[in-house]
């Protein structure tokens, strides 16, 4: 079973001109810049990649598209969001069929389940699958608050092995790492609290962010988790931070894509009814963008 580990793009949905259809030739040009980069593994059909305006066939071929496109060379976390059971358990086995090598499934949304319920929920979709899964702990959009003891729970589930953590609770989240569980792991996915994350220990990131600058986020990697050197990831951070924040300030896949087009390794528009950035906003990333060390 591959271990996931280090940093892992949270990559975006490539889409044609007019946001019609699913750009599956793109996916290949993302990932070839990623693993030159050196980034670790991605994650498909998050947030940023747009999932929940995806139909289910269009969110398979995403999650397939990558996975082809990766031929081996680093790890593909398949996204996942449903509010039917029978439905999450129909795209986990997909993805476990295609080679993704997790499954990172977000709580059902709009009516916020009981703890019970939401036990249930995962024992069933883990039951169903031999690859582990990451919960996304995602409060902002799910409705769904839960505590660290609450979390490491839901760890004592089969195959439930692995935490992304995006819901800027510091507290909680500092909790799972300076406490952690030898039967759930807990990863950063909050922008703004990556050097944070890293600093405590977390054993791997999923990040939006290194869609768009992967070298900068693989060498605060090195820098924190592997060299151990504290003021040299204190210095990197300050560029990354500034991403981070213009991120959490705008939509955020919208954002991702602009930052893609920026680069000059365009994903395509966002699709409605989520709407591109506004030319100010534009200029401003942009301008952040352009103080980056590598180009």
């Amino acid at each position: 079973m591959t271990k996931i580990q280090g940093v892992y793009a949270a990559v975006p949905t490539p889409l044609t001109a007019d946001a019609s259809k699913v750009d599956i030739e793109n996916i290949s040009k993302q990932v070839d810049r990623l693993v030159d980069a050196g980034i670790h593994g991605v994650v498909t059909t998050g947030t940023t990649g747009e999932f929940p305006a995806l139909t289910t066939e269009e969110h398979k071929s995403v999650i397939k598209g990558y996975v082809d496109a990766a031929k081996g060379r680093i790890p593909v976390v398949a996204g996942i969001g449903s509010n039917s059971t029978a439905h999450a358990i129909e795209m986990a086995q997909y993805s476990e069929k295609v080679g993704a090598v997790a499954c990172m499934i977000v709580p059902p949304f709009y009516d916020p389940l009981s703890f019970k319920a939401l036990y249930q929920f995962y024992e069933d979709v883990c039951g169903s699958i031999n690859i582990p899964v990451m919960y996304y702990n995602l409060p902002g959009a799910t409705g769904v608050q839960l505590t660290a003891d609450q979390l490491r729970q839901l760890g004592e589930i089969k195959g439930f092995d692995y935490m992304k953590d995006t819901s800027g609770n510091a507290k909680e989240h500092a909790d799972m790492l300076t406490n952690p569980s030898n039967k759930i792991k807990a990863f950063n996915g909050w922008d703004t609290l990556t050097f944070f994350a890293m600093a405590h220990g977390a054993e791997a990131c999923v990040w939006g962010v290194a869609s768009v600058v992967p070298k900068e986020c693989v060498e605060l990697w090195n820098a924190l988790a592997v060299e151990k050197n504290l003021d040299k990831g204190r210095e990197l951070w300050k560029y990354l931070w500034k991403v981070s924040d213009f991120l959490e300030s705008v939509n955020y896949p919208a954002g991702i894509k602009a930052g893609c087009e920026i680069i000059g390794c365009p994903a395509g528009p966002v699709r409605r009814p989520t709407l591109p950035l506004e030319k100010e906003e534009v200029e401003r990333f942009k301008n952040i963008l352009d103080q980056r060390k590598y180009k």
